[in-house]
């Protein structure tokens, strides 16, 4: 299993915690710290698996994996800032 699907799926699961605990009215800056640390780490481990494809000369697998992954991380990252931003919105409590 590459890294970034690991990475990836802890930054979904706490961008949710956050949502979920923001509209409860608890705090949840933690969360969204965690959600959006794991974001960056996702993409930099797909960096760096792209890294070992090209210093391998793996020109076959590049080709198939980064267009469409690439594509897929823009929105995850995007989605992961809006997702998380809810907490900035809607004070705890309230």
């Amino acid at each position: 299993m590459d890294m970034w699907l690991f990475f990836s799926a802890i930054a979904i699961v706490t961008a949710f915690l956050n949502v979920i605990r923001t509209i409860k009215g608890k705090e949840a800056r933690h969360f969204m710290f965690f959600s959006l640390s794991f974001t960056a780490l996702t993409l930099c481990a797909f960096y760096s698996a792209n890294a070992s494809r090209v210093i391998n000369e793996d020109w076959s697998s590049l080709s198939d994996v980064a267009p469409v992954i690439s594509r897929s991380l823009w929105i995850c990252t995007i989605a992961s800032v809006v997702i998380n931003s809810v907490s900035f919105f809607r004070k705890p409590g309230k």
